[in-house]
């Protein structure tokens, strides 16, 4: 069978390959063409563009970007003409991709969505394009199955959270290498987790690093993006108590004792890495202006979402300043707190469900396509 798998951002790029060598361990023979990452890549995908190439985050940004973003559609659709798939697989981004199903279904091409759009946070109406325009709907939130069906939209299956699988089965790190490979000392860890995209980059990482000297009993690991070099983070390095590690975000969470992370995925990951953490957000104005008006959540984490109560804190815009930052991270780095929020982590980890969910997705598209 021939696949074509579209992902945008550093998660889609992790969830993609993992599906890929589920489909690939049912499917010997698959071919793949995607759009992704380094790790689809080496998965066995033949990567088209990198989501590097792809990552524009807010209204503004967005609006800025716009000739380039139509000229990716473009070049996709003709790109997927000549590839001619079975089935094409489409991981959350759901601004690029959403456009390009549309187009695909005309044309009589499978679709399926692994991961899909927020459209409980907003933009609701987006329901209506998707049952239009997807064959298949595969959800990794215990809440989304539920929302989908009583808007009355096809059945969907909700198939885990596939961040459970890539944790667990990653290759355990020794702790006493990695810290003498990337000359950290004995100090106990606290990771700074400021996003993949520059725009939030900027924004967040100097607010973090700001509180440093606070804590000289700790050590400060900036966490690089997959997608940044480190030529970029070299203007924050100022400070020669923090260190800098790039591409090693699990190896580092899993060590780590505490982290201040921006809202995403990377909150999720954090709290199944059983790590307490400060969630930071700080925005384009224009953006962040628009977004509140727009979203109606209680809350920006994941892990609060699901939760449904506020597990971890929320710093938004403004609120995301020094004082803040210092104040919430005194509080996770008390025993007693810690201890609380580590029992919560265990009940979000039950309600995400089991293991294999890249196995069950890969499964059910080779069931629908064969």
């Amino acid at each position: 069978m021939k696949y074509y798998i579209i992902a945008g951002e550093a998660s889609g790029d992790l969830h993609g390959s993992n599906l890929i060598k589920a489909l690939k361990s049912k499917d010997p023979n698959a071919e793949i063409r995607c759009w992704g990452g380094d790790l689809m890549q080496k998965a066995g995908g033949n990567l088209v563009k990198h989501y590097k190439e792809l990552a524009f985050m807010g209204f503004a940004e967005v609006l800025f970007n716009l000739n380039t973003i139509l000229k990716n559609i473009s070049f996709c659709k003709n790109d997927i003409v000549k590839f001619n798939p079975d089935v094409l697989i489409f991981i959350d981004y759901p601004g690029f991709n959403m456009r390009i199903a549309k187009w695909a279904k005309k044309r009589q091409i499978p679709t399926h969505y692994y991961i899909s759009p927020q459209i409980w946070a907003w933009k609701e109406n987006r329901i209506k394009a998707i049952k239009r325009d997807f064959d298949q709907l595969y959800v990794i939130l215990p809440f989304e199955k539920d929302f989908y069906e009583k808007k009355h939209l096809f059945p969907v299956e909700f198939v885990g959270h596939p961040l459970i699988d890539a944790i667990n089965s990653r290759e355990k790190v020794d702790e006493i290498q990695f810290r003498k490979e990337h000359n950290l000392d004995e100090r106990p860890i606290i990771a700074l987790l400021p996003g993949s995209r520059k725009q939030e980059i900027n924004k967040l990482l100097t607010e973090m690093l700001s509180i440093v000297p606070d804590f000289p009993n700790y050590q400060f690991v900036i966490a690089g993006a997959p997608g940044q070099d480190f030529e970029f983070y070299k203007q924050f390095l100022t400070q020669k108590t923090v260190h800098f590690i790039s591409n090693k975000t699990y190896d580092l969470l899993s060590i780590s004792h505490a982290a201040l992370v921006t809202s995403g995925t990377a909150t999720l990951e954090t709290a199944l890495f059983k790590v307490p953490e400060v969630v930071c957000y700080k925005g384009n104005w224009i953006s962040y202006q628009i977004a509140k008006r727009i979203i109606t959540l209680k809350y920006i984490s994941l892990v609060n979402l699901i939760m449904d109560e506020e597990v971890v804190c929320e710093l938004i815009q403004d609120q995301c300043n020094r004082n803040n930052i210092k104040n919430e991270l005194s509080k996770i780095l008390d025993k007693n707190y810690r201890n609380k929020l580590l029992n919560k982590y265990l009940l979000l980890e039950e309600k995400l469900g089991g293991v294999g969910a890249s196995d069950k997705v890969a499964h059910l598209i080779l069931k629908s396509i064969s």
